[in-house]
């Protein structure tokens, strides 16, 4: 018997994915098929990307769909259009032998009239993001009513991504539902929330530890000046030739910024960010997955949902402020049972994430020196030599031309051959690494945040260093997570709105109705003057300096009577 027969699945099913390649279930797979099958048990599947949770929860139903009832009876909510888009391609892999079974996609930047025939004609499964979906619930353009099941694909993601409300508005209109099954990479508080509002007693199977890391993936990183950055991934591109990777940075800034730096370089690469149309987007991802690109940088919010397999290596240009981030950044790789490497450039004042990452995915991290210019160089060689020894002379008529080589060659002796083909192909790493500096031993210049030593045994103290006591100081804004924003999206905001970079900002403490932000005092004037009074979902923004300091001239009584308020409501 098959082994997707044995989990209950019927026969066309079995076809279908016998002839996608697929031999035996992952364990996601093979935890959550037989319990969905029933239709009518609540679920929850924590496991990371990669592990095959499209076909757990998309074969059982294209099992429980009932053709000859043309309404939607199975909604699919994943946190982007790429996922949106992915996920329905695979069911409608999965259908091939099932007949009569209808799908639609529904996701921002695309025609939503079209989508509107498409549903009117009638379809079984709806995949659909939260916005378009709501869009289309208010236009009453899609009945609710009879659907079934409600699955949540990468829960974590949309809330992360300011889709709370989204989901409750959606469950709440699907009153009728038989099931709600919910996936999920990590379980933070927000997920556990909607498993106890809307679900019944859920069935809740675990791939790994919580929050784990995938075991295939080696977790590497180096420690670099923050000024060094930049020359650090240079080095690690080039250290890996065979490279097919995924950059992320924190704002859209740096991104462009470091892809219009590498593309002068000559590598294959552009960047991914929310200034693009969704018709160059889908042209940029078309490349990379045609691997026409080496390499792709994006942003947090720009990459999600981005699935590609065959993923080498994933680069933290720096690490993410939200921990839980890191473990959706390092799973772009490690795929389906394939090894992966995930390289993150710290700073000396970042290590102590380290220590917090490796207990939240539950994995070791090493620490690598960045590779010397030598290092570089002699790896791109061997890297070359292998592909010379591996060319393929079977095809094409070689021959021919021995003899003018023969001839050509006849007083050059093998050496002095590999030494010209060296040299023709590595001239230029030769002379961009032929006094390249040590950046494992240049110190962080310039850097001007201090380590506070605890007096009792020479530590740092984190709990209560104040960062206005050394040249920095707190700023009030009136945004904050009720505004959609979490701590990742919040910083990338400021950044871009300020243009400032990353490096001048210390803690953020982002509440329900406003936050504070410390940040260097020599930078303040510049973030407040490009944020305060700017518009933001049709409200004003305030920024002051909480403690009293920097204020615009023409807003001088305005703010110092809103900071007073805010201080107060703050003690």
């Amino acid at each position: 018997m098959n082994a997707f027969e044995a989990l209950g699945l019927n026969e066309q099913l079995v076809r279908s994915v016998t002839e996608l390649g697929f031999e035996t279930p992952t364990s996601i797979q093979e935890k959550a098929i037989p319990v969905l099958l029933s239709g009518t048990t609540d679920f929850m599947g924590l496991a990371q990307t990669g592990t095959g949770k499209t076909a757990a929860f998309g074969l059982p139903l294209l099992q429980l769909i009932e053709p000859g009832q043309r309404h939607p009876q199975a909604l699919i909510v994943s946190p982007t259009r790429e996922l949106c888009l992915q996920i329905t391609n695979d069911i409608e892999s999965f259908k091939k032998h099932s007949r009569n079974i209808f799908t639609e996609a529904v996701y921002g930047g695309a025609s939503i009239m079209m989508q509107i025939r498409n549903l009117k004609k009638g379809v079984h499964i709806v995949v659909a993001t939260p916005g378009r979906l709501i869009d289309l619930i208010e236009r009453k353009a899609i009945d609710l009513q009879k659907v079934k099941y409600v699955v949540l694909d990468e829960a974590d993601e949309m809330l992360n991504m300011g889709f709370r409300d989204d989901i409750d508005f959606v469950l709440k209109n699907t009153v009728n539902r038989e099931s709600t099954w919910l996936f999920s990479a990590t379980m933070p508080p927000e997920v556990r929330a909607i498993s106890k509002n809307y679900m019944e007693n859920p069935k809740e199977v675990t791939v790994g530890k919580k929050n784990s890391g995938n075991v295939n993936i080696d977790h590497q990183y180096f420690v670099v000046g923050a000024q060094y950055r930049y020359e650090a991934l240079k080095r690690l591109i080039d250290f890996n030739p065979g490279m097919y990777g995924i950059i992320f940075t924190r704002t859209k800034a740096d991104a462009q910024d470091i892809s219009e730096r590498l593309a002068k370089s000559g590598y294959e690469i552009e960047a991914l960010h929310g200034d693009l149309s969704q018709q160059q987007r889908d042209k940029v991802m078309g490349r990379f997955r045609t691997k026409n690109l080496q390499l792709l940088i994006a942003t947090d919010v720009a990459a999600r949902g981005i699935d590609v397999d065959g993923i080498t290596h994933v680069i933290n240009y720096e690490l993410p402020d939200d921990m839980e981030v890191y473990t959706h950044r390092s799973g772009r790789t490690g795929r389906a049972g394939k090894t992966g490497v995930c390289l993150s450039i710290c700073h000396s004042r970042e290590v102590y994430k380290i220590k917090s990452l490796e207990k939240l995915i539950n994995s070791k991290f090493h620490k690598v020196d960045v590779p010397s210019g030598k290092e570089v160089c002699r790896k791109q060689f061997f890297h070359f030599m292998d592909k010379l020894m591996q060319a393929d002379v079977s095809h094409g008529d070689y021959e021919t031309f021995l003899p003018d080589l023969m001839t050509k060659f006849a007083e050059v002796s093998k050496e002095e051959v590999l030494q010209r083909v060296a040299a023709l192909e590595f001239s230029h790493f030769l002379k961009y690494y032929e006094n390249a500096e040590d950046l494992n031993r240049i110190e962080s210049r310039g850097d001007r945040r201090p380590v506070n030593q605890d007096m009792q045994g020479g530590r740092r103290d984190r709990g209560n260093f104040s960062r206005r006591d050394s040249g920095y100081t707190r700023l009030f804004v009136n945004l904050g997570t009720k505004d959609g924003f979490y701590k990742a999206s919040f910083l990338q905001f400021i950044l871009d709105e300020s243009n400032l970079k990353k490096e001048v900002l210390g803690k953020i403490d982002l509440r329900d109705m406003n936050s504070w932000v410390e940040i260097d005092k020599d930078a303040a004037g510049r973030m407040i003057k490009a944020i305060d009074g700017k518009r933001y979902n049709n409200r004003t923004i305030r920024m002051n300096e909480a403690d009293g300091g920097f204020k615009r001239p023409s807003d001088e009584g305005r703010s110092r009577q809103y900071a007073g308020k805010e201080k107060r409501s703050f003690r």
